[in-house]
């Protein structure tokens, strides 16, 4: 490239310079993806069960893209600072997000304080996990299923309590929702995290529960509360003995389940999407990841960009119908 001879040096420097820079920008540019270490951000806590499917998802993401894979916890409003930093990033595949069902609950609880559109400013690349619950009594409770439980909270109208892990949880939903379509009124119980809720129904201070299967199986498995069912409509492989609640008949259908997924900003390229897709659905298809998941109750539910997406508005019009139903309101 022949340059003006009426350039001053300065400006001769800056012009050399940039040539020189032009093919390794134009071979970066042309580089297929990724070409650099990518960042998964976590909404929640390290240790919980949206961090391991994170941490889980990274590690095979970093052998199969051939690119350090880090994840990074930016914890706080319910996963909204998290959430919303993925939502406002650059659209380049080098920042993505695991979230959990709150991206679908969270619109309708916290109306005023939302920051960000999910639909509009995350791109869906794959379910990752159903994260079904388990609804277990105190063993002072007579029933052993699920129409005896009903039998006996009609019996004793207004007197049966259940604990959650919090107001507008998707724990609570589960719990209005059976009353819904069980035709029963037993009283919710919030508390801060799974241990205390649990604590409470094996001390026999609270009738039952509906809570994570990771945190009861030591409760089950000791014999201190009683499994009754699963909130998913299909048995769960860490409690293969347990029906789903929608066995019952009058309750067939029944669902209501967390869940955890994998996104991109809006706006990801199409290579990206396609590669990011196929890689996550790669990984929850190995046994050893699957097997770790399902360890925990977490049930491996890959799925196209475009049936995550439908998934997700349709279990952000159930968690509405059922707030709305309730009278759910955050103080």
């Amino acid at each position: 490239m022949k340059l003006p001879m009426n350039m001053g040096r300065t400006e001769r420097c800056v012009a050399i310079l940039l040539v020189c820079l032009l093919p390794a920008a134009a071979a970066q540019a042309q580089a297929p993806y990724p070409a650099q270490p990518i960042k998964i951000i976590c909404p929640f806590p390290a240790g919980g069960g949206t961090d391991l499917t994170a941490r889980l998802l990274a590690e095979h993401l970093s052998r199969s893209l051939g690119q350090p894979v880090a994840v990074e916890n930016r914890t706080g409003a319910s996963g909204m600072i998290g959430t919303g930093a993925a939502a406002k990033s650059p659209a380049d595949g080098y920042t993505l997000l695991v979230a959990s069902g709150e991206v679908a609950l969270n619109p309708h609880l916290y109306k005023e304080k939302m920051a960000y559109d999910w639909d509009r400013e995350l791109q869906p690349i794959t379910l990752l996990v159903k994260v079904p619950n388990v609804l277990a009594v105190n063993t002072e409770v007579p029933a052993k299923n699920v129409a005896e439980l009903i039998s006996y909270a009609k019996q004793n109208e207004g007197k049966l309590t259940f604990s959650s892990s919090g107001v507008g949880n998707p724990q609570q939903l589960t719990g209005e929702m059976f009353n819904k379509m069980a035709g029963v009124n037993i009283r919710h119980v919030p508390y801060k995290g799974a241990a205390p809720q649990i604590a409470d129904v094996a001390g026999k201070h609270i009738t039952m529960t509906f809570v994570s299967i990771g945190a009861a199986k030591p409760f089950i498995d000791s014999g201190k509360i009683r499994p009754i069912g699963v909130t998913s409509t299909t048995r769960v492989s860490a409690l293969p003995d347990v029906p789903a609640i929608a066995e019952h008949p009058p309750l067939a259908g029944f669902e209501l389940v967390n869940f955890f997924g994998f996104f991109g900003p809006a706006g990801l390229p199409d290579a990206a999407l396609k590669r990011l897709n196929a890689a996550a659905v790669q990984a929850l298809k190995d046994p050893g990841m699957a097997g770790k998941l399902r360890n925990v109750g977490f049930e491996p539910s890959p799925t196209t960009p475009e049936q995550f997406r439908a998934f997700i508005r349709e279990e952000s019009a159930k968690f509405a119908r059922i707030i709305v139903e309730a009278g759910i309101k955050l103080e």
